[in-house]
């Protein structure tokens, strides 16, 4: 029989179920995966059928180092990834992690649980092989010697990410707003969540009616709002997206909150208490000394401040190529010896607090929020960014549930709590 009376006599091309998507613009790659073996084929204009054997040769290659991680490519499991281009192969061997990111936003494969995948990647210890293209990248390299956190371009590396549209952040964060990790100890659904994160930082740092607070990177006003109306706190928020400054002014309006575009190292106001939740990660490695030393400028005598981070396991000078590049230009998550160095002889450390796990949770709920509000925000957003906006919330889902990051809640003194500070939540 010829190939293409072979494929089209194929059950799966009868009904219509092989997957094919557009290939170089030349034909149609399609794959049956039974009878053929799981074999791609491309047809060409006038009904010529092809085999494409780069993808057996690549697949066989590639799954005998899945293995290990229990991942089949074309396999049946939910975590198996389903090849739809073969130049995912190519795109893997010469960019790694970030080819990886780059193809499955172009549709080059799927997989029905992305998160999973990458959970066992990690476990397996595989991923780190795809960062090894990454560590030496003209990026993390430069990393090493200039200040890409810099006064000058901190405020562009905040807008590319926090100000693609309020629309997606209100889709996929809920009603509070936030775009920390959320606290699920009791709670039974992500607002709740939220709110049990917002309430357990207002008491770690004790606060009471007519303390002044600041809110460092205040985003869209969430804990400025929360800290403000259930603790009657006088607050300040600092941000340096104006597209967050004017909803958290709206979010916060008739409570006393007050939300300035500013630079942390502008701030010259003494405070009672200071909170900073998820921007230490924007502020970078060479800048950690001047955050803590304007903390300490900017903190009463007698203050608390509460440091909410991302944190990973070892010192890096830079992050994963694909999210430095779609999602969050020039963050760094900072590890703990670099936050303790950076704060030594400044503040004292009070509490340490890793409920990390809870990441993991929180991130899913994001993702589910967004995939249900999609149908009204595709006029605006095409499918690329869908699968973008999908392949970060799941694949950091991922990396906090084998423990790769963790979350930490840390509680720092000017000088020391008389008696010792007393510790909040567990």
């Amino acid at each position: 029989m010829s190939t293409q009376k072979m494929v089209e006599s194929h059950p799966l091309w009868r009904r219509g179920g092989a997957s094919a998507v557009p290939h170089a613009a030349r034909g149609i790659m399609f794959r049956a995966s039974e009878g053929s073996r799981g074999r791609t084929w491309l047809r060409f204009p006038g009904n010529t059928i092809r085999r494409l054997r780069t993808h057996s040769r690549f697949t066989h290659r590639f799954n005998a180092v899945l293995r290990a991680a229990g991942v089949t490519i074309d396999g049946p499991n939910p975590w198996d990834p389903q090849i739809r281009h073969p130049r995912v192969f190519t795109r893997l061997a010469l960019h790694g992690a970030l080819g990886a990111g780059e193809s499955y936003m172009d549709g080059d494969w799927e997989c029905e649980r992305l998160d999973e995948l990458t959970a066992r990647l990690f476990r397996s210890g595989l991923y780190p092989r795809l960062e090894s293209h990454s560590v030496l990248s003209p990026g993390n390299l430069l990393a090493r010697i200039a200040n890409p956190q810099s006064r000058r371009k901190a405020r562009g590396n905040v807008e590319a990410h926090y100000e693609i549209g309020n629309d997606v952040f209100e889709a996929t964060l809920g009603r509070t707003m936030s775009y920390t990790c959320a606290y699920w100890l009791e709670a039974k659904n992500l607002d709740e969540a939220q709110d049990a994160k917002h309430e357990l930082a207002c008491n770690k740092l004790k606060l009471s009616p007519g303390l002044r607070l600041l809110d460092i990177g205040c985003g869209w006003g969430g804990f400025s709002k929360h800290a403000a109306q259930r603790h009657q706190a006088q607050v300040t928020g600092i941000t340096l997206s104006r597209a967050q400054a004017e909803f958290a002014r709206r979010t916060c309006d008739g409570l006393p909150v007050d939300v300035r575009l500013e630079d942390f190292r502008d701030t010259h106001v003494r405070f009672d208490r200071i909170v900073g939740m998820g921007v230490i990660e924007h502020v970078g490695p060479k800048n950690h000394r001047t955050f803590f030393q304007k903390v300490h400028e900017n903190l009463a005598p007698d203050g608390l401040f509460l440091l909410q981070t991302i944190g990973c396991l070892r010192t890096t000078p830079g992050t994963d190529r694909w999210i430095d590049r779609y999602i969050f230009p020039n963050a760094v998550i900072p590890s703990a010896s670099q936050l303790q160095q950076a704060s030594e002889g400044l503040l004292v450390l009070e509490d340490w607090h890793n409920f990390g796990a809870d990441y993991d949770r929180t991130l899913m709920a994001w993702n589910a929020n967004f995939e249900a509000a999609w149908p009204g925000l595709r006029e605006r957003y095409d499918e690329r960014f869908r699968r973008m906006w999908r392949y970060y919330l799941l694949t950091c889902a991922a990396s906090f549930r084998v423990r790769r990051n963790q979350l930490w809640q840390i509680v720092f003194s000017k000088r020391g709590v008389p008696g010792g500070y007393q510790r909040v939540g567990r």
